[in-house]
């Protein structure tokens, strides 16, 4: 296939908002590799796949040797090990050749390289100290990983149904009010926020969509992230400074944490600090988005009331014919 310039292929593979680790440090080394592999090999993105897997293990092995110069090797090696796991991604897109199998194979390997980076990293300090509480952080990162993804993966399923009943009763009060259906489906998006809230990496790209901004229509115009945006009139600047350089407001997700334990970490010589300060970070995000969504909830319930109300009065009361008979 004819492979298009760098700009292009950036255009193509580069999600609109990602974690700021990978649009600072990954994507400019990531992107011109993909470009290079479409181009001059065969490789397929589940074959970068299984290479990220691998790299994960042989960072897990530095980390388990427990000295400081093993410790820089497992970080770098860890680092290269993202960035091969950023790739199969953008290789999927850029040449068309990704399944669904091949983004289950991503979201499990990452999972794997985790957990198994988390005993050696914490087992080898263990066992070059004799400390027991690097027992009780390897499972605390372990816990904290899939506490990220789970919450993720359940944000997203309630903010996608969410969307769908919106849309459903906009349509339905476009069918009994004769309104414009645009202008009253317009009243129905949720803000494209949900991609901050959405699954990382691989799995992110399924939650992405456009941003909308179009204004509601003003008879049924709740849009759910109106309270929390009313609680934070700041946040609409930040964000908008985020998106325009590609960063999502979510700053300590997963991808941050794993950094900071794999990478930061084993280099500043510092596991148990830095990991705990990152996982204070994570947990503090986490809570945060929990309250948006809560507050997103909240104004839902009251555009479906919205709705409703409007189909009801928009709707004509059946008529009731009596009969009597004179005995």
């Amino acid at each position: 296939m004819d492979i298009p310039p760098l700009a292009e292929v950036r255009r193509r593979t580069e999600k609109k908002r990602d974690a700021w680790w990978t649009v600072l440090l990954v994507d400019p080394v990531a992107t011109p590799l993909v470009r290079w592999t479409a181009k001059w090999t065969r490789v397929t993105p589940n074959q970068i796949t299984w290479a990220a897997l691998v790299l994960g293990l042989g960072a897990a092995a530095c980390f388990a040797q427990g000295g400081w110069l093993w410790l820089v090797a497992g970080a770098i090696v860890y680092h290269c090990s993202f960035i091969l796991d950023c790739m199969d991604g953008k290789l999927a897109r850029l040449t068309g050749n990704g399944s669904e199998f091949g983004a289950w194979l991503d979201y499990v390997f990452d999972r794997i390289r985790v957990l198994v980076c988390a005993i050696a990293l914490m087992g080898g300090q263990y066992h070059r100290t004799g400390d027991v509480s690097y027992i009780w952080l390897a499972l605390a990162v372990v816990f904290l990983d899939m506490l990220r993804y789970i919450d993720a993966l359940q944000i997203y399923k309630v903010r996608q149904g969410m969307r769908t009943k919106l849309q459903q009763a906009a349509a339905e009060v476009a069918e009994v009010t004769q309104a414009p259906a645009p202008r009253v489906a317009a009243a129905a998006r949720i803000t494209a926020e949900a991609k901050d809230e959405a699954l990382e990496a691989g799995e992110e790209e399924t939650a992405a969509g456009p941003r909308a901004e179009e204004p509601a229509a003003p008879a049924l115009g709740v849009v759910t992230q109106q309270s929390f945006v009313r609680r934070f009139t700041r946040y609409n600047r930040i964000r908008d400074f985020l998106i325009a350089h590609r960063i999502r407001t979510h700053l300590i997700s997963g991808i941050e944490f794993q950094m900071a334990v794999f990478i930061i970490a084993p280099l500043v010589g510092a596991i148990m600090g830095v990991t705990i300060v990152a996982g204070i970070g994570l947990v503090l995000f986490e809570l945060a988005i929990i309250y948006k969504l809560m507050l997103s909830t909240r104004d839902f319930e009251r555009a479906m009331d919205s709705y409703r109300r409007t189909i009801a009065e928009a709707t004509p009361e059946p008529v009731t014919v009596s009969a009597s008979v004179d005995g």
